[in-house]
């Protein structure tokens, strides 16, 4: 799956997923860090280039797919520090669906 990555997403889950084999563009990669670009520009960015958002965002992104769900997927996590789980929680739920498109997807933190 591609995935696509806003700014305050954790570098170390992003490294694993891309260790997994999933193709993962940050917004930094993008140049679109530091911007202040709005969560809708970076959903928008996501769906022009086919990708998947990945985000901790809920509360934002939560709001955007329930006022447009045309999208390439919206996947939406809770912060895990354990980054290498996180990633693959990630992966198995991206094989799961096979497609994201016009989906919000929730990975949450497995309780401890």
């Amino acid at each position: 799956m591609h995935f696509y990555a806003d700014e305050n997403f954790p570098f170390f889950v992003i490294a694993e997923l891309r260790n997994l084999g999933h193709d993962v563009l940050t917004a930094f990669e993008d140049n679109k860090a530091n911007q202040k670009i709005s969560d809708e520009e970076v959903l928008h960015r996501a769906a022009e280039l086919g990708r998947v958002v990945l985000t901790l965002n809920s509360r934002d992104f939560k709001k955007l797919h329930t006022a447009n769900n045309s999208h390439a997927g919206i996947f939406i996590c809770t912060f895990d520090s354990d980054f290498g789980g996180q990633a693959v929680r990630i992966a198995e739920k991206a094989a799961e669906i096979k497609t994201a498109n016009g989906q919000r997807v929730r990975i949450y933190r497995p309780d401890k």
